[in-house]
């Protein structure tokens, strides 16, 4: 009744009968010693295990506590040093310990680690200590591990963390959340470099406010601000510098001004779409950051100028921050950099702009680095891009390649922007050969993977649109045209219009046969805004899609002229694949109107 048939609980159970003598074993079998009756039945495992605990002799519940206050597994080297006992004495009171199974060991001594047998032992048994002596506890296990492990204190940075917190050494608390972070932001583990930078926030913030505190508070919630954009989580960036904004400006604080302006310029551009108030801001950034030679928000400053005038179709503006990143990352042999500006080059720059070639030589120099260098992001980055310039070639089975590699690195790692940008290319990549429904599936992840970062309804429109497109194609007519209307007329990113015009143009060529002219309109718009934009390879798209649609009419010679300027445009691009396919279209043109031609001859 009381266990219910826990395992754990029933073995903990009859140890703890064992440990009260209740039972005894004689002959081989276990019988009570004492009148049940008389016998009171603890009624939690918690009881349980602190009946066991209470059994003990007095030091070797002592050494069991301090054993708990370390943490699951604690060597013997730490736990002599915590005791201060001799070592005859411990090694008899960790013995005792292991007879009741309460820890066992491992390894081989003086080397040897102890574990509690349990998880729920040891919570137990640390939740029996009083608070002030915790609090003590905690203190002195930090100050033995910065002793024991001087020689190699970043691998136990972690530890030193809890520890200093628990027991309310703030300040190194902060100091040792701050080697942490770096530690996580080295190891590109941006999880970890968020975590120990929203803990170094709130140790400093109980600390008291001196001129030098609040510098330090700007820096500290400046980085976990960038942290946090290295994976896109561009409102919580925000967040974490809103509280400070007013104190750096009030005390003139560069530096922390400067970062606090790349943070609420990546805000702006990506997720209230104003790209105006958010390049003026990354510009004010770098200009501080160039000042200061703060190489960090140089850095920063640069990817997103370039990712933002990028998306602004100012190409020539975009290219020199990239190429100034990249020669940082460079000098700094950083391999993951490297790869990650290449990758961006490709994709953002000679991708948007049509320059296929360069932009599929690129990302494959990009992704050979971020194989090399082991680094998932940039893994994550580099198959997404190269994806991309194997699309624009018009390699299809290339494509589909690398962007699921990319797609199975989203899951993997928090990086939700770029998954979906992966899988929004990977829907293209399936709606072009035909299979409409499994290409509705990824926009409609991409969609999610946008909706969950909040981002601005830009980055929403035209993949919503996409996933209409679709529908129409295969055969599902629900689409709310005048929706989709209104939504093109709400996009403010200009490299995102000519792609939604396209869009709508083949939703209506296809849904029925009222809307030839309104297509007519919106592909002559996509050529238009392609044009002025200097997108060439959407260029040859609308060219192409054009051509389609006047073939539909009947209006041959026209297709043929329509087709003929998509090839010129993709082979100028590089696009090889799809300037094979149109050449192929306007050879089926050509054909029937040649057999014309000889019939009308004869």
């Amino acid at each position: 009744e009381k266990t219910e048939g826990v395992p754990f609980f029933i073995e903990e159970f009859i140890k703890s009968l064992k440990d009260l003598k209740i039972i005894e074993k004689k002959d081989s079998i276990y019988r009570l010693r004492k009148d049940i009756h008389d016998v009171t039945i603890p009624s939690t495992i918690q009881d349980v295990i602190m009946a066991r605990v209470d059994s003990l002799p007095d030091a070797a519940r002592s050494v069991l506590q301090r054993g708990s206050a370390i943490e699951r597994e604690f060597s013997f080297e730490l736990i002599k040093r915590v005791t201060g006992i001799s070592e005859r004495e411990l090694l008899s009171h960790l013995s005792a310990l292991k007879d009741a199974e309460l820890i066992y060991e491992r390894g081989i001594y003086p080397k040897s680690t102890y574990i509690f047998r349990h998880a729920l032992t040891r919570e137990v048994v640390y939740n029996s200590i009083l608070a002030a002596r915790k609090k003590k506890l905690h203190l002195d296990i930090g100050d033995a591990i910065e002793e024991i492990y001087k020689d190699s204190p970043d691998e136990h940075y972690e530890a030193l963390v809890a520890h200093y917190i628990a027991g309310e050494n703030y300040e190194k608390g902060a100091d040792y959340c701050r080697l942490a972070a770096r530690k996580g932001e080295r190891a590109v583990s941006f999880a970890d470099a968020i975590a120990y930078g929203e803990k170094r926030v709130a140790c400093l913030e109980r600390l008291p406010r001196t001129g030098d505190m609040e510098k330090q508070i700007i820096d500290t919630r400046a980085t976990l601000g960038m942290y946090y954009t290295s994976v896109n989580y561009w409102v919580e960036a925000k967040e974490a510098v809103e509280p400070v904004v007013e104190l750096a400006l009030k005390r003139d604080y560069k530096r922390g001004i400067g970062r606090i302006y790349n943070i609420m310029g990546m805000y702006e551009c990506n997720i209230e779409g104003d790209f105006a108030t958010g390049l003026k801001y990354l510009e004010q950034a770098l200009k501080i950051g160039e000042e200061l030679n703060d190489l960090v928000n140089v850095v920063y400053t640069r990817y997103w100028l370039g990712c933002g005038l990028g998306l602004t179709c100012e190409f020539d503006r975009a290219l020199p921050h990239f190429e100034r990143g990249l020669e940082i990352n460079t000098a700094a042999n950083s391999i993951w950099g490297v790869a990650t500006f290449k990758s961006t080059i490709a994709w953002f720059n000679y991708g948007f702009q049509g320059k296929i070639d360069l932009a599929y030589q690129t990302g494959q120099e990009a992704l050979k680095l971020a194989e090399e260098s082991g680094d998932i992001t940039s893994k994550l980055i580099a198959y997404t891009s190269h994806g991309y310039s194997c699309y624009y070639k018009g390699f299809l089975d290339e494509a589909e390649e690398h962007l699921l590699k990319a797609v199975d690195y989203c899951d993997s790692v928090n990086l939700f922007n770029w998954g979906g940008l992966a899988n929004y290319g990977l829907g293209e990549v399936y709606f072009d050969r035909g299979e409409y429904a499994k290409c509705q599936e990824l926009y409609r992840r991409a969609i999610s993977l946008a909706e969950s970062l909040r981002l601005a309804p830009s980055w929403l429109i035209y993949r919503r649109v996409a996933l209409a497109r679709a529908k129409v194609l295969n055969n599902e007519k629900d689409v709310d045209l005048e929706s989709l209307y209104v939504q093109a007329d709400i996009n403010y990113t200009k490299y995102w219009d000519g792609i939604i015009s396209k869009h709508i143009a083949e939703i209506l060529l296809n849904i029925d046969d009222k809307h030839m002219s309104e297509a007519e309109d919106w592909v002559r718009k996509a050529i238009e805004t392609d044009s002025n934009n200097g997108t060439m390879w959407e260029l040859g798209r609308a060219h192409a899609l054009y051509a389609e649609l006047l073939k539909r009419k009947g209006d041959l010679p026209g297709a043929k002229d329509k087709l003929s300027k998509a090839i010129e445009i993709y082979g100028e691009c590089g696009a090889d694949g799809w300037l094979k396919k149109a050449q192929e279209d306007l050879a089926q043109i050509e054909k029937p109107t040649r057999k014309r031609s000889q019939r009308s001859g004869r």
